[in-house]
């Protein structure tokens, strides 16, 4: 039996732990605790979501995997490549790479060089949570209700590229912030919303659609063997 420790940048990927990840996990006798990268603590209150400075995120990480020692734990990030910070491991380096999949390899392989722990596996999902809604935008419909032409016009989106990981990460043209663009509502609800629908659309047509997000899931399912 394995422990999964998860840490994830924010409420929206704690839920997809929790709803999608972690009943996926549990036949295989991987059991995934989630919980929010802290972003500061003061006079004894922790907040906790996005990763604003990584030294923060680094001690945050640390600090679990101290109290952790047991042999049967692990440790995972869920951190999206779109907004993160300039002093991030191999930040540079990533940015001289014109392959996305590259450059999200070079930064988890620095990660896990800067932490040092062998129980990590470090996962930097592109380009953000919402490309993984983009499987299947139908899934949007059902929980927005009077939206059906903005859902078609998301799937028109996502039949553009070859997967949604490849989805563009400018300000305008994030895989949430086009979603925003056509189902404002989502703003607000997105803490919830993400997961519900990423439940809907199920973790195998993800799988089936975004390569880097599979090879980190089928990584997970074999820590138990």
């Amino acid at each position: 039996m394995i422990r999964l420790n998860c840490v994830v940048e924010g409420q929206t990927e704690l839920g997809f732990c929790d709803a999608v990840l972690k009943p996926h996990l549990e036949p295989r006798q991987v059991f995934a605790v989630a919980r929010c990268v802290e972003t500061s603590r003061k006079r004894g209150r922790i907040d906790r979501g996005g990763i604003v400075k990584y030294e923060r995120s680094k001690r945050d990480l640390t600090r679990w995997m101290r109290e952790d020692q047991n042999r049967d734990a692990r440790f995972t990030t869920m951190i999206d490549l779109y907004g993160l910070p300039s002093d991030f491991p191999g930040y540079e380096e990533a940015a001289r790479q014109s392959d996305p999949y590259n450059r999200v390899t070079v930064l988890e392989a620095r990660l896990a060089e800067d932490l040092g722990d062998r129980r990590l596996i470090p996962y930097v999902q592109l380009h953000e949570f919402e490309a993984l809604l983009f499987c299947d935008p139908s899934g949007l419909a059902d929980l927005f209700i009077g939206n059906a032409e903005a859902v078609r016009r998301l799937a028109d989106v996502a039949s553009a590229v070859a997967s949604p990981e490849l989805m563009n990460d400018g300000d305008r043209t994030a895989p949430s912030k086009r979603i925003i663009e056509e189902i404002p509502q989502y703003a607000a609800q997105k803490a919830f919303a993400g997961s519900i629908v990423a439940e809907r659309i199920g973790i195998g047509l993800m799988r089936q659609k975004c390569s880097h997000f599979d090879a980190w899931v089928g990584r997970l399912e074999l820590l138990s063997q």
